[in-house]
C-alpha cells in the first residue's frame, strides 16, 4: 500500500493506514528533510472522528476546557460530544495553528462567511 503524504505548516503527514505519522520540521529543512518525529496511532472510532457545531470554551487560571457539542435543529439541547483540557500555552499553540488553517483555507477557497452572535443592546 502506498502511503498518503501532505504537508500542513510545519507538519508533515504521512497516513499509513490507520496509523499516521507526523513529522516536524525546522524553518530551514525542506519537508524531505524533517527535524523530528512522532508517531500517532489511533483506532477506527477515533479515526473517524465525531461531528460538533457548537462549541463552548471556558478557563480558570491554569487550564482551559474546550467543549465540542452536537445541536440539532430546532432541538432544547445540545449533545457534549468531547472535552479537551488544556494548558494555557498549549491553547494559545491551538488558536494560533486555527488562525493559520482559516488563513491558508480562505486564500485557496475564498472567505468564510460566519455570522457572529448577537450583540446585547446597549441600555440608554
Amino acid at each position: 500500500m502506498e502511503p498518503k503524504k501532505y504537508v500542513s505548516g510545519k507538519h508533515q503527514y504521512t497516513k499509513w493506514g490507520k496509523v499516521t505519522e507526523v513529522r516536524t520540521m525546522s524553518e530551514t529543512k525542506t519537508p524531505q528533510e524533517p527535524s523530528t518525529q512522532l508517531q500517532v496511532d489511533m483506532d477506527d472510532a477515533t479515526a473517524q472522528g465525531v461531528y460538533a457545531n457548537l462549541a463552548g470554551v471556558m478557563h480558570s487560571e491554569t487550564e482551559f476546557i474546550l467543549d465540542f457539542l452536537f445541536l440539532q435543529p430546532n432541538a432544547p439541547k445540545a449533545k457534549l460530544r468531547s472535552r479537551i483540557i488544556s494548558s494555557p500555552v498549549h491553547t494559545k499553540r491551538l488558536l494560533a495553528a486555527l488562525a493559520d488553517n482559516v488563513r491558508k483555507y480562505e486564500a485557496r477557497f475564498g472567505p468564510i462567511e460566519a455570522a457572529l452572535p448577537p450583540q446585547p443592546e446597549s441600555q440608554a
